[in-house]
Order: structure tokens, then sequence, then C-alpha cells
């Protein structure tokens, strides 16, 4: 009898400690966009803990969140190009934005999402927002001014063999044909026909042979810049980058090349397995909120979608990250393209 009694004075322990346990929200994001402040003021406000994952590529977003049809986190960031991917897979939920007062604060462009491609969907005929816009920025040029006394002009200069091993550049796939086919004057560097895929492959072979390594996230580029001395480095994260490049003493400029830059807007979305959408939804409205921007814009140099950026250029063409024509054999090339081998064995079946 006592030992009954015991199991069942055991049983209620763990029942009200999982009764009175703390909510947890499971966040996927970019280095730099869940600052410990916003973090723990949101677990301050709300009761939660909030259990914060950092990637570092498109690639591996998608394999953690199509790892368990999402069900493995609640709110990730992710840019409008790359939303579409989670949304035809059925992977995230549409948003409220009644739910997300801060919403309202955001900069007019940002708050008629319906003119943002990627963001609205209808469904059984009604329209549906499936993110929320958070930063933004073009992937332009960065180059130490020390060693390059002429700003480059072109996406070329990162082919120039003056600037042999010392040129660093980002490792996604995705994005690198997309910078070879814009260097190639493809009519879109997102639509690939078959004709440019040779073309594409041979020149990221070369960019392979006349960079110094390739990097995943901005802090690490940074360290590498600094460690071997780079002259220049293809901005994957834009000015966020160079902001980190300044902060150590760099002496460093950064440009638009005449071709224009890749530019991206990411934003924040809702899985289809989260646990708490009320959660979620108040992750949103407070990463929206006046802290989040301002941590943002100091801290990461990026742009936030509730105040005009200081170093806004409406004069140069950015092209807005759109779905690539096929992103599985984009992300398989690459991995054969850094791993060293020809041209002949990547394109080989």
């Amino acid at each position: 009898m006592r030992l009954k009694f015991i199991a069942v004075a055991v049983a209620l322990a763990l029942a009200c400690a999982q009764a009175t346990a703390a909510p947890v929200l499971r966040v996927l994001a970019w280095p730099g966009y869940a600052e410990p402040e916003v973090v723990h003021d949101f677990e301050t406000r709300t009761g939660a803990h909030v259990e914060l994952t950092v990637i570092d590529t498109d690639e591996s977003m998608w394999q953690k969140l199509s790892a368990h049809d999402g069900a493995d986190f609640d709110v990730f960031a992710v840019n409008t190009a790359e939303l579409q991917r989670y949304i035809h897979a059925g992977l995230v939920q549409p948003v409220n934005t009644d739910k997300i007062p801060n919403t309202r604060a955001q900069l007019p462009r940002f708050r008629q999402r319906a003119t943002i491609p990627g963001l609205v969907h209808v469904q059984a005929g009604v329209a549906q927002t499936y993110a929320i816009p958070f930063t933004y920025s073009e992937m332009g040029l960065i180059y130490d001014k020390r060693q390059v006394s002429d700003p480059p002009t072109s996406i070329a200069a990162l082919w120039d063999t003056r600037y042999q091993g010392k040129v660093l550049a980002y490792s996604g796939g995705t994005h690198n044909f997309s910078l070879a086919a814009q260097m190639l004057g493809a009519p879109s560097p997102f639509k690939m026909q078959p004709a440019m895929w040779p073309r594409a492959v041979d020149a990221l072979i070369d960019l392979r042979r006349n960079v110094l390594g390739f990097y995943n996230q901005p802090e690490e580029s940074v360290r590498l810049f600094q460690r071997h001395g780079a002259a220049l480095m293809y901005a994957n994260y834009g000015t966020q980058q160079l902001h980190l490049l300044k902060a150590q003493g760099i002496d460093a400029g950064y440009v638009i090349p005449r071709e224009g830059a890749l530019a991206w807007l990411d934003c924040w979305a809702v899985t289809r397995g989260a646990r708490d959408i009320a959660l979620a939804h108040a992750w949103i409205d407070q990463v929206l909120g006046e802290q989040a921007g301002r941590l943002l814009v100091q801290r990461q140099g990026l742009a936030s979608t509730t105040t005009e950026s200081a170093s806004s250029r409406p004069e140069v063409r950015l092209l807005w990250l759109e779905p690539v024509e096929d992103a599985g054999r984009r992300e398989g090339l690459w991995a054969r393209i850094r791993s060293g081998d020809r041209a002949s064995r990547v394109l080989a079946p």
C-alpha cells in the first residue's frame, strides 16, 4: 500500500511539473536575428523559454524544417524566394496579422504585403499572408581599401586573377549559380536555360580556383577576411558584413556592381507544426518592436522594416531573390564543384 501511495504521489508530482513548466518557443533564425536582450524581454513578458537554433545556409534551413514536416520548430526567418518552397511543401501556415500589432509601425511598402511577390497566396478564394517582412539587404562587393585602390565595378572582379587567393565567397550553391549566371549575362539569374548550365559550372570552377575560401556565417567571413588579409569579398549578408568589418578596424568599402545586385527580404513565418501559435505570433510582434529594430541596425548593420535605412539607394539595380528553376540540382552540382571535381565529372549523370 505504501509503495502504491508513493507511485501515485510521484505521478501527481510529475503531472504538476509538466502543467506548470514554461512553454517553449522553438526559433530557427539567421545570425543576429534574435539578440539576447530581445530574447530575454520576450521570455520575461510571456513566461516562455526560447530555444534558438542559428542556421547559415538556405539548404541547412530546408533540411532542418523538412526533416519532420516542420514539427521541430515553431517560427523561422526566411527570404521571400525560399518561402515559396515551404508553402508548396505545406510546411508553413498563414499568419494572423491582427495578432501582430507592431506591423502597423512598419514602413508603408512593407505593410502593403500583397505587392511583395510571394508573401500573399490565395487559398479557396481567400488571400492569406504567409510571412511578415523583417529585414533586407543587397549582396554587394566588399573590398579592402588598402589593397584595392579603385573600387570594383563588376561582379567579374571576383574572378580577377590579380586577387587570386585573396577573394572570399559565400558557400551556398543556389546563390552562387545565380551569381555566375548574372556574371555571364543570363536574362534571369534564377531561371537558367539548358545551355547556361555548362558555362555556369565552368565559371564556378574558375571561382573556386581564385578564392581563398568560402564562408557560411557573417562572423566567419570577418574572421577569414582579417586573418588572411583578403582583398575582396562577395557580401552575401550585405551591409551586415561591412558593419562587422568596420567594427574590427578594417578600412572596407562597399559597392553595388554595374550588373546590379541580388537582394533578399527576410521574413518571419510560422511552421505548420507550431505547438503554440499565439506564442509564435507574439515572437514576431516582439522582433518588430523598437528594441529589436534598433539592435538590428546598430549591431548587425542591417535594415529594419520599421525605419528608413540611412544607406537606402533607390537608384541602384536590385534583383530581388526569386525561386530558382531547380534548387536541388544547384546544390548537388555545387557540392561536386567544391569537392574539386572537373567540369566533365560535375555534369556527369
